[in-house]
């Protein structure tokens, strides 16, 4: 979805004191990045905001991280965590923002940086075969990935293409990882949809179902 340019993100994003304008400057640092150390959530491609504003919101105790490219969508999601937290009365004191291209990730996180989930909502399907190495679930994407995220700790995708769907499964089988769950059509009562995405209700809305699977790392074998 293309974003208008929205001439006051810039500005915003650069007084904002949960918005991190030099990330790379933070690998391997990133949990005294925040006021209370502890592990991190992270979204990778958090757009808008929602889902990851109102995790954090709902869980105090610990730290998230929302992760996209464009200024202009950070600075909606600035706007939405700014909302959320004011509507609790709360200050917003356990997520920050970043701008980095996902393809680049390792360029701002490794294994120190304790990431314990990683969730990647209804990114870019790419669907275009020439294309498919963009994908966030693409096996180049999965090596980095693993560079960070530990055995036993989560990934988890959300999707309504059938495509990506099916093809992550077997990226994830490829690069490593252990399939915990595979719904094929996300019950809107499974605790995973307690918090929807702007995109999970719209495409609710539609009638369209939604993909769900979530993984963890195996083991290195001896």
């Amino acid at each position: 979805m293309r974003i208008r340019r929205k001439q006051w993100a810039r500005p915003e994003l650069a007084v904002c004191p949960f918005f991190v304008a030099h990330p790379e400057e933070l690998k391997g640092r990133w949990n005294g990045a925040f006021v209370r150390p502890g592990p991190i959530t992270l979204e990778l491609g958090c757009g808008k905001g929602g889902f990851i504003a109102q995790a954090a919101f709902e869980s105090p105790e610990k730290n998230f991280l929302g992760v996209d490219l464009k200024s202009e969508v950070l600075g909606l999601a600035k706007r939405n965590a700014e909302r959320v937290f004011a509507a609790g009365g709360r200050p917003v004191d356990n997520l920050l923002l970043t701008a980095q291209n996902i393809e680049w990730i390792t360029n701002i996180l490794c294994v120190e940086d304790e990431i314990e989930r990683v969730y990647i909502n209804f990114c870019n399907p790419w669907p275009k075969k020439r294309d498919g190495k963009h994908r966030l679930t693409h096996p180049r994407q999965l090596v980095q990935y693993l560079t960070f995220l530990r055995p036993g700790r989560l990934l988890t995708l959300k999707t309504d293409d059938d495509e990506l769907y099916e093809a992550s499964a077997g990226y994830f089988e490829e690069c490593g990882f252990t399939i915990l769950e595979r719904i094929g059509s996300l019950p809107e009562d499974h605790p995973a949809s307690r918090i929807m995405t702007e995109h999970e209700r719209m495409f609710r809305g539609m009638g369209l179902p939604i993909h769900y699977i979530t993984v963890t790392p195996k083991e290195a074998t001896p």
